[in-house]
């Protein structure tokens, strides 16, 4: 019993639906069902009913998706597999000239499409542009928009505004 407590412990914190998770899970929602229907019969009360076939439907979702958990893990195992054999029946491929080892590499990430060569520092001031003329944003024809006159945040009342209404009832 101690270790089938510490293996669902640990299945907690394993992805995926392990099977200790499962059993813990199955065991559970039986005794829930158990303790419904003795319920159910002690009162005669429909609330245990509608409660019992919740409870079989959560029951049966919580194992129709860990269902699908298992095929799609699966699933992927194999394409890793099937990546795996391609990648290694692939060794005689020729490297990509454009390409650099990491230890040559001057920048954290480099990428490639193709044989297509993403431009280094020093192939990026080539041509009639430089590198700064190109980053900078066009520019348009802009406004000022109108000043309110006074403050930025738009609340216009101040004090001297409410002395002008106490002299006009005076």
């Amino acid at each position: 019993m101690a270790s089938f407590m510490e293996e669902l412990w640990s299945s907690v914190f394993t992805p995926g639906p392990t099977r200790t998770l499962l059993i813990a899970t199955n065991a559970s929602f039986a005794a829930l069902q158990l303790v419904l229907f003795i319920l159910g019969l002690a009162t005669y009360s429909i609330h245990f009913v509608v409660l019992s076939v919740l409870c079989a439907g959560l029951w049966y979702s919580i194992n129709w998706f860990a269902h699908e958990v298992r095929i799609a893990q699966t699933a992927q195992e194999a394409e890793r597999k099937k990546q795996a054999e391609t990648e290694a029946g692939s060794t005689d491929r020729k490297k990509d000239p454009g390409a650099r080892d990491s230890a040559d590499s001057e920048t954290e990430t480099e990428s490639f499409a193709g044989s297509r060569k993403v431009p280094t520092s020093s192939a990026v001031a080539t041509g009639s542009e430089s590198a700064s003329a190109r980053l900078q944003p066009p520019e348009r024809d802009t406004k000022k928009r109108p000043s309110t006159g006074g403050d930025s945040s738009g609340y216009g009342s101040t004090d001297s505004e409410w002395e002008k209404v106490d002299d006009n009832k005076a």
